[in-house]
């Protein structure tokens, strides 16, 4: 019987550590819908850090503030007490001009065509594109203590702090550290 449990001590002890880092570190995370395009792709599969800070410009996964069943990855824009304005697609941040580099490509298409090549796959978004005077909405907030204002990339149809308000902290799911699927897009973040 001794042997037999330490043949299979380092099994037990290796099945007891991933699940303590997945209950406790770190967590699996599938991309579900457009709102995060063109960083990230519907299906593709992320790792999110549960003890990593939080910072401006983190891709997070949070449980949406109006729906606690559903968890969503938006990008952090505001902090608490930061004061947040957009203006005619120029972002600023308690008085600083942030650039975007990640929104340049669709912005650069929207300026185009209003992204109609790009939202081939569905006319809700073409026609939602179609209607629309810009990139990202005017809109100017202040964040309240213990929330953050997250923001899909893809401005015109991402369901983010714009419509269900500030994400209290502790709806928090991680920090998005690492994209592992597709394996010809992994990317550290």
């Amino acid at each position: 019987m001794n042997s037999k449990l330490k043949e299979w001590l380092p099994v037990i002890i290796i099945v007891l550590l991933i699940f303590l880092a997945r209950a406790f570190v770190f967590s699996p995370v599938k991309v579900e819908g457009h709102s995060m395009d063109p960083t990230l792709h519907d299906g593709q599969r992320l790792i999110s850090s549960k003890v990593s800070s939080i910072d401006r410009q983190d891709i997070i996964t949070t449980k949406e503030p109006d729906n606690t069943n559903l968890y969503v990855v938006k990008r952090v824009i505001g902090l608490p007490g930061d004061k947040i304005e957009m203006q005619d697609n120029v972002l600023t941040i308690n008085g600083k001009e942030y650039k975007e580099s990640y929104l340049t490509d669709y912005q650069k298409k929207f300026k185009e065509d209003k992204l109609f090549d790009t939202y081939s796959y569905n006319s809700a978004f073409q026609e939602q594109a179609a209607n629309a005077d810009s990139f990202t909405n005017n809109f100017s907030v202040t964040v309240p203590k213990n929330s953050y204002f997250v923001l899909g990339d893809n401005r015109l149809i991402s369901k983010d702090s714009r419509i269900f308000g500030f994400v209290d902290k502790s709806l928090v799911q991680g920090k998005v550290v690492l994209r592992f699927w597709p394996l010809n897009k992994i990317q550290l973040f």
